[in-house]
């Protein structure tokens, strides 16, 4: 049943693919970000462990469910669930789900856009061609819509070829350019006078902020988003993978991968900001909270990069080409939700499949456009902040809840014939059914009312 509708090649490129999905703008940009924000090595701290104790487990859910089924959100919740009414939530579950990926991916390729748009205003100061490079990097209707147009062409080209042609072969090439790219940076801004303080921000904790619940819930949210979780995209992922495959093992790389470039991230980000205040650009206001913090990537660091001349201008090219190679290995993951669906439940082609479901998902990224102060922000809440961890809330309960055990367990020993003597099944079905609930319900509801 894989096979025929496609399925990773190798433990390599599964790894690529899942973790191209997990590295994204969540973890080179807004993770640094949220870390300056939120008492920079108390969030770190904060951060590695809800991803290792909550995401890791929520992440397996999906993975596990997914190559058990083999089939998209909708149709592995309801292959899993043993009574009637258990089906028809699953199916709920599975298509909210697939509309959250979809309206991610309409702010995710506005977003996307703009770092393409970035990366091509720095090669152009580098050839001297001043009025193109200001016109890319000024907020405008006719620049937004064309870049975001050109993302999601990318997107699109890249899912029409399918899992091994497509996702794999394109994750294998980008993954590895994103992480030289990083070190190369990370590297460079180390050596600028002011990155010392930035390392210090990072690194050394303020322990008073750990248990602050902003922290936390910024913490949760990073962990989630950055790991791609609740809305079926590592589902997917896992129906492609073979059932030969130690899922445990292979959780742990993607986390492992997807943590270590976040964390990895840190060091660029967070040293710049301290490189930019050296050179006099403005990063905190008087009360000491980081300015426009939303909008970081696209004030604070091009400011910095104007200051150092015409290397700053080769770094501001590397940089947003590292931003925009992030975004696209996470934006095709996103599209194959919704596709993937649309193919298995309706029959559709790939081909059509994804060029309609592209083709609506650029008309939402328009509509935002038209009304972005309204719903820019709005989109990014109700999905992210809201929406993902409730759908990673249900993908913990049908995992420890709804499937029988003993079908769970059949599934882990296809890949690992002595799971059950592991510390993985000694810890994780317990600690899925009861802890990740939780600890997930706890954390939304004061993000809600605290």
């Amino acid at each position: 049943m894989a096979s025929s509708r496609g399925e990773f090649s190798s433990r390599f490129g599964f790894i690529m693919a899942a973790a191209g999905s997990a590295v994204g703008l969540g973890n080179i940009w807004g993770f640094p970000t949220q870390a300056a924000s939120n008492g920079g090595a108390a969030f770190l701290l904060v951060y590695l462990i809800l991803a290792f104790c909550l995401a890791y487990p929520a992440l397996m859910a999906e993975l596990i469910i997914g190559r058990h089924a083999h089939a998209n959100a909708v149709n592995a919740l309801r292959t899993i669930s043993p009574g009637a009414l258990s089906r028809r939530i699953g199916t709920g579950v599975g298509v909210v789900g697939f509309i959250v990926a979809s309206l991610i991916l309409s702010f995710y390729a506005i977003v996307a856009g703009w770092m393409i748009a970035f990366c091509i205003s720095s090669l152009l100061q580098l050839v001297g061609w001043g009025g193109g490079a200001e016109w890319l990097v000024s907020f405008g209707m006719e620049r937004n819509v064309i870049f975001m147009l050109l993302f999601m062409a990318l997107t699109v080209g890249i899912i029409s070829e399918g899992v091994h042609q497509g996702i794999e072969r394109w994750s294998s090439r980008l993954m590895p350019v994103l992480l030289v790219t990083l070190v190369l940076l990370v590297v460079y801004v180390l050596t600028l006078d002011g990155a010392t303080d930035g390392l210090k921000a990072y690194l050394l904790p303020d322990f008073s902020q750990v248990l602050s619940p902003k922290l936390i819930i910024s913490a949760l949210g990073s962990a989630f988003f950055s790991l791609s979780l609740g809305v079926g995209t590592m589902l997917i992922y896992g129906s492609y993978v073979s059932d030969k495959e130690n899922l445990p093992s292979l959780g742990g790389m993607v986390t492992l991968v997807d943590i270590s470039i976040a964390v990895l991230a840190g060091f660029l980000v967070l040293p710049a900001m301290y490189v930019a205040l050296h050179n006099g650009v403005e990063i905190f206001n008087e009360a000491g909270n980081l300015i426009s913090e939303d909008t970081l990537i696209f004030t604070v660091l091009p400011a910095l990069f104007d200051t150092m001349g015409i290397a700053g201008i080769v770094v501001s090219v590397l940089f947003f080409f590292l931003m925009s190679i992030a975004a696209l290995t996470s934006s095709i993951s996103m599209l194959e939700v919704p596709v993937a669906y649309t193919i298995e439940e309706h029959g559709l082609s790939r081909k059509k499949a994804v060029f309609i479901i592209g083709g609506l998902i650029a008309l939402c990224s328009v509509v935002i456009l038209a009304n972005f102060s309204t719903l820019f922000g709005l989109v990014i809440a109700v999905t992210t902040r809201y929406s993902q961890p409730l759908l990673g809330f249900m993908f913990c309960v049908y995992a420890g809840w709804v499937w029988h055990r003993d079908n769970l367990l059949a599934e882990l020993r296809k890949g690992n014939p002595d799971v059950e003597q592991g510390l993985f099944w000694k810890i994780w079905p317990w600690y899925v059914r009861v802890v990740c609930p939780l600890i997930i319900l706890g954390i939304f509801v004061q993000s809600l009312f605290g």
